[in-house]
C-alpha cells in the first residue's frame, strides 16, 4: 500500500492508497516541530481505528513547508522501512516537466495537481485549489504545469480583516442568505463569499481568454464545495485531486525505475 502525504502551510493530509482507491484520509495541523515518533503514534492509532493495516510499502510526499520533510523522512525510514519520494526533489521524476521561467521551482502541490488533473481530464485545465492561498494552476494539453495565479486564501483574508480592523470580529466563512448584510457578521461573510466568487469568475475568465483554448475548471481543497454551491464556477469538484496526483507521480517513478533496472 502507498502512503501519500500532502503537507500544506496550514494542514497536512495523510491518505492510504491500495492501488484502486483511498482506504482512508486523515488531516492534522502542520507543525515543523512534530517528531517522527509523534507522527507514528498519531497515524498508527487512526489506522487501527479504521482497520487499515500498517503494511505501507511506499511513501510519496508533497510539502510546501521544507522544515517538515526531515521528520517525515525519518518516519518513513524508522517505521515503514522505505525511502519516500519527495515531489520537487531531483530524484522524483515528473510525467511531464513544468514549462516555466528558468530557475523557477513550482510548488510541489501545484505539480501534483497538474499530474492529477491531466490523468483524469487530459489537459487544458485550470485547477482552483483552496488552501492557505487560493491557487490557480494551469495545465497544458500535454499535462505540463505552465503557470498560474496565487491569491490570498479565504481564511487568511478573514484573519487579516480581523487583525487589521479592531472593531471587526473573526467570523467563519459560509454562504450568506443574501448579498446585503444587516449586521456586521453577515456583511463580512457576504464580502468574503461573494468577493471570492467574483475573484474566481474573473481570474478563470481571463486565463481562458489568454490561453486561447477551451478549458475545464476543477475545484479542489477544503472550501471548494462551499463555493461550488453558489455558481457554475467549476466543471467538477475533486477533493482528492492533489492526492491522486501524488499517486500518478509515484506510479510513474516506479515504472521508470523498473525500466531503468531492466536496461
Amino acid at each position: 500500500m502507498l502512503l501519500t502525504i500532502d503537507c500544506g502551510n496550514t494542514n497536512t493530509v495523510f491518505a492510504v492508497w491500495d492501488g484502486t482507491q483511498f482506504l482512508a484520509t486523515w488531516r492534522t495541523s502542520t507543525e515543523a516541530t512534530r517528531t517522527a515518533d509523534q507522527y507514528y503514534v498519531w497515524l498508527s492509532t487512526l489506522m487501527n481505528i479504521k482497520g487499515v493495516k500498517l503494511d505501507i510499502k511506499g511513501v510519496i510526499i508533497s510539502s510546501t513547508v521544507p522544515r517538515v520533510v526531515f521528520n517525515l523522512r525519518v518516519l518513513c525510514d524508522r517505521y515503514f522501512g522505505c525511502r519516500p519520494l519527495v515531489v520537487g526533489k531531483p530524484d522524483c521524476l515528473l510525467p511531464v516537466p513544468p514549462r516555466v521561467d528558468e530557475g523557477v521551482r513550482p510548488g510541489p502541490d501545484r505539480l501534483a495537481n497538474a499530474a492529477g488533473a491531466f490523468d483524469r481530464h487530459g489537459g487544458d485545465v485550470v485547477v482552483v485549489d483552496f488552501g492557505t492561498a487560493t491557487n490557480f494552476d494551469v495545465v497544458a494539453h500535454d499535462g505540463a504545469y505552465v503557470g498560474g495565479v496565487i491569491s490570498p486564501g479565504v481564511n487568511l483574508s478573514l484573519e487579516a480583516l480581523h487583525q487589521g480592523a479592531a472593531a471587526l470580529p473573526h467570523v467563519d466563512i459560509s454562504r450568506p442568505d443574501k448579498v446585503i448584510g444587516t449586521d456586521t457578521v453577515a456583511c463580512i461573510q457576504s464580502g468574503v463569499f461573494w468577493g471570492y466568487i467574483g475573484l474566481i469568475e474573473g481570474i478563470t475568465a481571463r486565463i481562458r481568454a489568454e490561453y486561447g483554448r477551451p478549458m475545464k475548471v476543477i475545484g479542489t481543497g477544503g472550501l471548494a464545495p462551499l463555493f461550488a454551491q453558489a455558481q457554475t464556477l467549476f466543471d467538477t469538484v475533486e477533493d482528492d485531486l492533489t492526492l491522486h496526483g501524488l499517486c500518478v507521480i509515484y506510479d510513474y517513478n516506479m515504472t521508470n525505475s523498473s525500466l531503468q533496472e531492466q536496461a
